[in-house]
């Protein structure tokens, strides 16, 4: 297939634009050029809000757009874009209110989560920007994606935790619930929508099971051999100024996903190839000042 990945630099827009090279695809990349480029892929060195004619003369089986973030991203893409197939857009798991009964479906309703603000409602958007001018695009709806790649500071914090012997602040009793998904399980999702053109267009993506954060440490730590001596942190101070999630427990129904790929990478398993990448990429990780708020504010809790 001849395939167009949106991105192709960072996490999960370059590990889906390697996996489908990786398959003998032929994938094409769309961004500004201005990071390192994966082996294997074509560059289409743009963007995406002035492409003029850049794409016009390209025929694609599939579109796979990882980075729209709101309705004008979507629409310059179309815009751009000549003959294609299939499109399959990333949204996310922010698009449903939290104060809708859980798990969350595919049917109810989108709105506004006062927790994620901008990003979901922006979300929305894109996801009907697309479906005015592409009713039978696919839209995948995943919680927090880890795994190989993950540039963002959260299980690489754990594993920096472990590496150096810190006790770890735990929300509370660790109770709150996280639900994640595995960057490769998304493209293997993706693969099967590709091939047997389901008549579902929307899907929510993700381990139905869950973890609590209490488990989801332990595993990471055990990916080190090593076992977290926990410190519970009062619901009085801001979550994300020493964790890396919010203070938001929620579960998406992934049962119509399931009926199609039954098969998920465990979670430890996961972690353990997260862990294998983060050690030889630790520079292209995105820090927060999770440890200096930890030591300077939370070191009387020892």
């Amino acid at each position: 297939m001849n395939i167009l990945v949106t991105g192709g630099t960072v996490f999960a827009s370059r590990y889906t634009a390697e996996y489908f090279a990786a398959k003998g695809h032929s994938v094409y990349v769309l961004n500004r050029g201005s990071k390192p480029q994966s082996t294997g892929v074509k560059l289409i060195c743009a963007d995406r809000h002035s492409l003029g004619s850049e794409l016009r003369s390209l025929n694609f089986d599939a579109v796979i757009d990882v980075t729209s973030y709101n309705g004008t991203d979507v629409s310059d893409l179309l815009d751009g874009l000549g003959e294609f197939r299939d499109y399959i857009l990333i949204s996310s798991s922010a698009v449903y209110p939290e104060t809708l009964p859980q798990p969350f479906s595919e049917e109810q309703q989108v709105g506004p989560n006062s927790v994620w603000g901008a990003y979901g409602t922006n979300k929305i958007e894109a996801e009907g920007a697309l479906l005015k001018r592409v009713p039978d695009a696919y839209i995948l709806r995943p919680p927090y994606l880890y795994g190989p790649m993950n540039n963002l500071h959260r299980e690489s914090f754990v594993f920096e935790c472990a590496e150096n012997d810190r006790p770890f602040y735990l929300p509370g009793d660790g109770s709150q619930k996280l639900q994640f998904f595995h960057i490769g399980d998304m493209c293997r999702f993706i693969d099967l929508l590709l091939e047997k053109s389901p008549d579902q267009h929307i899907f929510n993506v993700g381990d139905p099971e869950g973890v609590t954060i209490r488990e989801w440490v332990e595993k990471c730590y055990t990916v080190l051999g090593k076992n977290p001596h926990f410190i519970s942190v009062s619901k009085d101070v801001p979550q994300r100024s020493y964790f890396p999630f919010y203070a938001y427990e929620y579960m998406l129904d992934a049962a119509k996903m399931c009926s199609i790929m039954p098969e998920l990478t465990p979670l430890s398993e996961g972690l353990t190839q997260s862990y294998e990448w983060f050690r030889n990429n630790r520079e292209l990780i995105v820090r927060k000042p999770l440890f200096d708020y930890i030591d300077s504010e939370l070191g009387d809790l020892k």
